[in-house]
């Protein structure tokens, strides 16, 4: 696996992830259960990635319920490594190691030595949500692929999927590679980056050759410095 050090929601992290598959999206390619999706769904998702490769990032939004999950991510990473004992690192994106599928890991737990030997996928779910989690016991069907995903990126054997919420209990599953699953995911990650190189191809035949040269969206000085006066607080500068 190879980890790139960026902030995830960054322009930065969008342009690493644009045109290829993540595992936050394979859910578009396996069912939670390990299947190979057939069907529109994978259609819509190859256009997707062939529009972002082509393009660039694509438009997103973050409603408020999402905002205040991540407002309340640094707080559950802290809690968790109190709990269990152990750092837990930000990282950016990870890919395999041929560049071909990726993933944003909520953190990743320190080993014994340098090499991390878990990765985490957070939710700070409304109080509803977090307790049909902690009635159920397992990861939710809607992260099956995303965990499972995870673990094949990285190639790490094991995953935490974690949902908190304060004032109720932690819910902490620990999650093995399944090795069916694997497969399955393995199989529909081929074809699809070789149905992508195709798709690609015939793009550019439409378009009489490649795409007009994109320069990368990046931060300007003054953005990155008013995003981190925003992070300290009105009226604190560094």
């Amino acid at each position: 696996m190879k980890i790139i050090q960026c902030e995830q929601g960054s322009v930065e992290w969008l342009e690493k992830r644009a045109g290829i598959p993540t595992a936050s999206e394979f859910g578009s390619l396996v069912t939670p259960t390990g299947e190979i999706r057939k069907g529109e769904m994978p259609k819509t998702y190859l256009a997707q990635k062939l529009a972002e490769k082509w393009g660039g990032p694509l438009p997103g939004f973050n409603s408020f319920a999402t905002e205040q999950g991540q407002i309340l991510e640094a707080e559950a990473r802290n809690n968790l490594a109190f709990v269990m004992g152990r750092p837990i690192q930000k990282v950016g994106f990870i890919t395999t190691d041929d560049g071909s599928a990726g993933c944003s890991p909520d953190g990743m737990i320190s080993g014994i030595g340098p090499r991390p030997d878990a990765g985490l996928e957070l939710k700070c779910p409304e109080a509803t949500q977090a307790v049909k989690y902690l009635l159920a016991g397992v990861v939710p069907q809607d992260y099956t692929a995303q965990v499972q995903g995870s673990l094949y990126v990285t190639g790490l054997q094991k995953w935490y999927f974690v949902s908190y919420r304060r004032h109720y209990p932690d819910l902490i599953v620990q999650v093995e590679p399944d090795e069916e699953f694997q497969a399955n995911l393995a199989e529909a990650l081929e074809a699809f980056n070789e149905h992508l190189a195709l798709a690609w191809e015939r793009l550019v035949e439409l378009n009489q050759g490649p795409p007009p040269r994109r320069i990368p969206m990046t931060f300007s000085d003054e953005i990155r410095r008013g995003a981190e006066y925003a992070d300290l607080g009105e009226g604190v500068t560094p």
